[in-house]
């Protein structure tokens, strides 16, 4: 039998460790009491399939045998997929930050055998370098200190275990969020833009859609053009950059150089469906064809390359293939130049800054930022072809790996993303595709009373996270809105019950991000800071307070406010990491809702939805239906159709406009609300 357990793993990142000679064991109770019969520390390796400097460890260190005999004889080692189990890598993830250290992937902690950590790093190299010890000093230096000076280790505990107990307590609730602190904020963030690139000043830089998505709802409510320039800025060399995929759509995770051109070339679903949400977002106002086509070949590209067996969305793609990192995404001149005819290769070249000597290490990456402006329909139509003539011999290519397990967060990002694409592009197979996944995940993540967090290949994994909750309550309110399905509306406040159930922390409100199902956990973090995708109590913010303009059930309302009276104080201390938040806290403040009275079941629903998705003010949330299907306590309740029309009422709050039946005045009545 094999000593190494990931054998019967089903995630692609475990799998990738399987034939490693390191006596692996996957996080759970197996692992534990084998440390406590041997008296061993816990050696745990944090990572993901798509990681490259996972990679690259695990083949300078976990594939060699010394390094592996070091490992098994002095400690039990763990390998942990950290997107299966998101609240165990935010536990030592913190535990690392409270070290001082700056946290990254691969993770590597070195725990007691009951999980406490008392060491840890990020990749360590086989050899020394750059003034880092090498893997194989580290794992027997901590060892003599195990077998040798355990006091050392002891007289730390209390310590480390009081630092992790701080990021489970909200010690400050003195203080209100206002709405003219918002201002100040926005100014902020436009202070910390790299006004000729766009993105936080230095590199390496990450889309930040969160961030930019609240400069441009505080744009709307001011009018205040910096705001309006500083997004625009970073949208348009996001588009062009690099980190876009111009032959196949879709968008790398984050680029390692200010002008977005070189990528760190995996492919995530959560930035794909931020970024999307955040283009459909500014296209309502700014109707860029650029961000159009962007749109829409991304969503072509999830479609086509990021759907699983069951009918939901995969996770990732790698940034290695062929052994290499960006193989995949690269070109050579001469190899562009033996696919693109001689008549049209300049054009092509020059536009994508495609040149002899390469952009990037010897090679080109394909970019537009030499030429953020579209060109003439004519040449635009040219490059169009190119590029798909290129894309057929990328095909050719080994393709990097992919990861296509099912998470249940990122999942709800992408339906929400789609309903919202799908009106927008006037699509309404995207919608019926949201609907889809949404299916999928109900059938197999969400399971007798509870969801869970992953799912891949007839397995599950691990209960679900605060995030899970939060953006499967977004879907559904989504197609809600898409469909006026009431079973949607039904599934968000079953949701509702059960975060409360397993995530409400009793003592100072606010949601935990680790369920209280979770195993082998030290403690629980409640905290409301974004990290790559926004905090699920910034997003349980919007969720609460549309559910209230929906039933006119205040206890929604009420917790919404217990949330963001939980978090304010931190907010104030660091708002740059709390976006997610303040676009909550305007959902509260602002409360704009729409309804659309139907005056017969004839009627077609259709056009009218897509008339309040356009609207360039974000609703909280929209509803097109007869006056019948509204709630009692809903605002809106016995208003009816004028005029054998279909009838708009804008409502801020409880009170609602006056009735109008042309549509296209929506945003000249919430302008003046």
């Amino acid at each position: 039998m094999s000593k190494n357990l990931l054998i019967h793993e089903k995630s692609p990142y475990l799998l990738q460790h399987k034939d490693n000679p390191v006596h692996w064991y996957p996080w759970g109770e197996q692992a534990f009491e084998a440390a406590k019969a041997a008296d061993k520390p816990i050696l745990l390796s944090i990572g993901y399939a798509a990681c490259h400097w996972c990679h690259v460890m695990a083949h300078e260190s976990f594939e060699d045998q010394q390094t592996a005999d070091l490992m098994n004889d002095l400690f039990i080692n763990v390998k942990i997929d950290r997107e299966e189990y998101p609240d165990v890598d935010k536990l030592y993830m913190d535990a690392i930050h409270a070290f001082g250290e700056q946290g990254g992937w691969p993770l590597t902690m070195f725990l007691e055998p009951d999980g406490t950590p008392f060491w840890g790093g990020t990749y360590f190299p086989k050899t020394p370098l750059y003034g880092r010890p090498s893997f194989q000093q580290v794992l027997t230096s901590l060892s003599q200190t195990w077998l040798f000076q355990r006091d050392k280790i002891s007289s730390n505990r209390s310590a480390i275990l009081n630092a992790l107990k701080r990021t489970q307590q909200i010690t400050d609730q003195s203080q209100t969020l206002t709405p003219d602190m918002l201002a100040p904020i926005a100014a902020q963030i436009v202070a910390s833009t790299d006004q000729k690139h766009g993105g936080l000043a230095r590199a390496p830089k990450f889309p930040q859609t969160t961030l930019y998505t609240f400069l441009w709802r505080m744009y709307l409510r001011t009018g205040d053009a910096s705001y309006r320039q500083s997004v625009l800025t970073t949208l348009t060399n996001l588009c062009q950059g690099g980190i876009y995929d111009h032959l196949a759509g879709g968008f790398a995770r984050y680029s390692v150089d200010e002008r977005w051109l070189a990528p760190h070339f995996e492919k995530m679903l959560y930035d794909n469906a931020l970024i999307l949400d955040l283009l459909i977002l500014v296209n309502k106002s700014e109707n860029k064809n650029l961000f159009r086509k962007r749109i829409e070949e991304t969503v072509n590209w999830l479609l086509a390359e990021m759907v699983t067996d069951i009918n939901t969305f995969a996770s990732s793609y790698d940034a290695d293939s062929e052994g290499e990192e960006g193989t995949y995404y690269v070109w050579s001149y001469q190899e562009v130049s033996s696919v693109i005819p001689e008549t049209n290769r300049n054009l092509f070249c020059h536009t994508y800054n495609i040149t002899e000597q390469g952009n990037w290490e010897g090679k080109n990456i394909p970019n537009r930022l030499g030429s953020l402006k579209e060109l003439d329909a004519d040449d635009e139509t040219l490059l169009d072809e190119m590029r798909h003539t290129l894309r057929l011999h990328r095909d050719k290519r080994p393709k990097p790996g992919w990861d296509d397990k099912t998470l249940t967060d990122w999942n709800g990002l992408a339906i929400s993303m789609l309903c919202s694409a799908g009106f927008s592009a006037s699509k309404p197979e995207w919608i019926e595709k949201a609907a889809l996944v949404y299916a999928g995940l109900k059938k197999h993540l969400w399971l007798n009373g509870y969801l869970v967090h992953s799912y891949r290949d007839g397995k599950t994994t691990n209960v679900a996270t605060s995030d899970d909750y939060a953006n499967l309550i977004r879907a559904a309110l989504a197609l809600y809105e898409a469909s006026n399905d009431n079973q949607y509306l039904d599934d968000a406040r079953t949701l509702v019950e059960l975060i409360d159930e397993f995530h409400w922390n009793s003592q100072s409100g606010g949601y935990y991000f680790a369920s209280s199902k979770a195993k082998n956990l030290l403690v629980r973090s409640c905290s409301a800071h974004d990290d790559a995708t926004p905090n699920a109590n910034g997003t349980m913010v919007s969720n609460l307070v549309k559910l209230y303009l929906l039933t006119g059930h205040t206890a929604y309302n009420d917790k919404a406010n217990q949330i963001l009276q939980a978090f304010s104080a931190s907010v104030q201390s660091a708002p740059l990491a709390y976006a997610g938040l303040l676009n909550g806290f305007l959902d509260v403040f602002e409360q704009i809702h729409a309804v659309v009275v139907l005056p017969d079941d004839k009627t077609d629903r259709q056009p009218l939805i897509s008339a309040l998705n356009a609207c360039k003010f974000p609703l909280t949330i929209s509803v097109v239906t007869r006056q019948t299907n509204l709630p009692e306590l809903h605002p809106a309740h016995g208003k009816s159709a004028i005029g054998n029309k279909p009838t708009v009422y804008i409502c801020k709050g409880r009170v609602c406009s006056s009735p109008v039946t042309e549509i296209s005045n929506i945003n000249d009545i919430i302008s003046k609300l």
